[in-house]
Order: C-alpha cells, then sequence, then structure tokens
C-alpha cells in the first residue's frame, strides 16, 4: 500500500501482490480486495487475532461473495522501489520481531476445521498457522519498522520455521550478488545471523531455517509457475520478470547451504 503524503483519498488503487494485482482499493480507512480463497479459514483466523489482541494484522469487516473488506493499515507496504529505512538491520530486526508476535498470537487458535490453501511441505506443519507469504509487499513498514502483516491468502497449517525461511529470502535478502545492488550487497550471511538472532527461535529450529530454505523457494515458485502456465496474467507476467533472478537465486542458496547452516547455529 502506497505511503501518502497528504490527505488520504476517498478511493485509491492500492499496489496488490501478483495474485491481486488491479483488484485491491483503499476506500477511506478499509480495504476492498477479491475474497480470500478460503476465506472461511482466513477470517477464522484474523477474528483469532484480533480477539488476542494483535495489532499487526488487519480486521475483517464484511465479505461478500466478490469481495471482502479489511481495516486499512497506516504506513507502506515494501513494494520496489523499497525505501532506505526498510534497508536497515534494524528494519530487518523489526520483521523478525513482528514473525515473533504474530506466531505467539496465533499459536492458540485451532486450524482443524477449516480448509485451507496450498499446504507447506509436511516436514514444516507443526499445527501452527503460519502466514507463508512473507515477502516485502506483504509487510507494512512505518518509520523503517515492520509494523503489520499483510494478504493472509497463502496462511495455513505451517509453522514459524517456515515463515523465517520466506522473510529470511526476501528481507535479508539470499540471492545472488549481481541481483543486490543496495547496502545489503556482500552481507548476506551477516543479515542472516543477525535475523535469526532476532527470531526467538532455538538453535534447533534455527538450524531448520536454514535447511528450509531451498525448499521454501521452490514451494513458493512452483505456486508462481503453476498459475502462470495456467493462464493468470499476473502471475505470468511476474514469472516474465523475475524468473531468471529466482534461477540464480536458487543456485545460490544450494552454493552457500552449508554457510547459512552455520550462521544459523
Amino acid at each position: 500500500m502506497p505511503h501518502q503524503t497528504g490527505p488520504a483519498p476517498w478511493w485509491q488503487a492500492l499496489r496488490g501482490g501478483a495474485a491481486n494485482r488491479g483488484r485491491v482499493f483503499r476506500v477511506g480507512d478499509t480495504v476492498v480486495r477479491p475474497t480470500a480463497p478460503c476465506w472461511p479459514a482466513t477470517h477464522a483466523l484474523l477474528g483469532h487475532l484480533a480477539a488476542v489482541g494483535f495489532d499487526g494484522a488487519p480486521r475483517v469487516l464484511g465479505a461478500g461473495p466478490a469481495t471482502e473488506t479489511l481495516t486499512y493499515i497506516d504506513g507502506r507496504a515494501a513494494v520496489p522501489p523499497l525505501t532506505e529505512d526498510v534497508l536497515t538491520d534494524e528494519a530487518l530486526v523489526s520483521v523478525a520481531d513482528l514473525l515473533r508476535r504474530y506466531h505467539r498470537a496465533a499459536a492458540s487458535f485451532d486450524p482443524s476445521d477449516y480448509a485451507w490453501p496450498r499446504p507447506v511441505p509436511a516436514r514444516y506443519r507443526t499445527g501452527l498457522v503460519s502466514h507463508n507469504d512473507v515477502y516485502p509487499a506483504n509487510v507494512v513498514f512505518r518509520e523503517g519498522r515492520a509494523v503489520a502483516l499483510i494478504d493472509f491468502d497463502l496462511a495455513g497449517p505451517g509453522s514459524a520455521v517456515w515463515d523465517f525461511a520466506a522473510a529470511a529470502r526476501s528481507f535479508v535478502p539470499l540471492l545472488d550478488e549481481a541481483d543486490v545492488t543496495d547496502g545489503r550487497q556482500g552481507r548476506a550471511v551477516g543479515r542472516f545471523r543477525v535475523f535469526l538472532a532476532a527470531s526467538g527461535l532455538p538453535r534447533d529450529d534455527r538450524v531448520k531455517v536454514a535447511r528450509a530454505l531451498l525448499a521454501n523457494h521452490d514451494w513458493t515458485y512452483e505456486i508462481v509457475t503453476e498459475a502462470a502456465a495456467a493462464g493468470h496474467a499476473g502471475f505470468a507476467e511476474h514469472w516474465r520478470a523475475v524468473a531468471p533472478e529466482a534461477w540464480r537465486a536458487r543456485r545460490w542458496l544450494a552454493r552457500h547451504r552449508e554457510a547459512l547452516i552455520r550462521a544459523a547455529g
């Protein structure tokens, strides 16, 4: 969601991700967007988060057959081009803090009565409903600090390990050095260590995060490539833009796997 520099307009198109590009709108202090594919589960999760006092996710205000209305969270989602204040180590640590608070709030939610979207690999399912799509455009920042998660369309039974793997790939970031053109270049292993140190995870789980990175990469891009092949225009456009970088990132992760595992420990 774009940063506001003046009085908020009554109606404004927001920069949604690949799945909902051009279909997400701010209307006053609300967001109107396509109804989540597994909306009974997603809305139950968001209702639980509100009930336990977690302020880092939108509230559901209403839903119809095609659209749902959520509260607007003030700030700026980290859509490209990223601003300098979200590239700092402090911003990275704030993402870890947000995830830790989310997982603590979600831990008391029972997912068993609901149908969920595409499952994460079985070895990364612990019963915790993880966000499963923690990448910059789904994290809202204010003054260089991550304050909320948005777009829970892929949320479902997973684990803290899975969410931290997804976030590390995007926020450290864990990419080929040729694809990091800002002040984070050359600092991937060090920033990965900083991120996991702030996670609150025990050592064994931090190592599991490092070991989950390739599986998380593959799971994420399977969603993209399958949707693109099925004719989804947003995903097809996204894949054309990111495919070379994605392949380079996978090779980088494989090449640096042992260094990342050591950094996690």
